[in-house]
């Protein structure tokens, strides 16, 4: 097992564990539009979701897009 932090929330994960699977934590597949992500403070396009590999202190950044004005 290895801690990440979501969105500044320690998270015990399995090694190996790909970014999407962490997103996952937080939010459900079907709602993954209108969602950035930064791993240690490094944008991530959601086609590297599923094979970017996690490691021990990542500090993940999850933000979602809302309709506002």
């Amino acid at each position: 097992m290895i801690i990440i932090h979501i969105n500044n929330s320690a998270v015990s994960v399995e090694e190996n564990t790909m970014l999407q699977d962490a997103i996952s934590l937080k939010f459900n597949q079907s709602n993954f539009v209108g969602i950035a992500v930064a791993i240690n403070e490094k944008v991530i396009p959601n086609s590297e979701w599923k094979t970017t590999i996690l490691n021990e202190n990542d500090k993940i950044l999850i933000i979602k897009a809302t309709q506002g004005g």
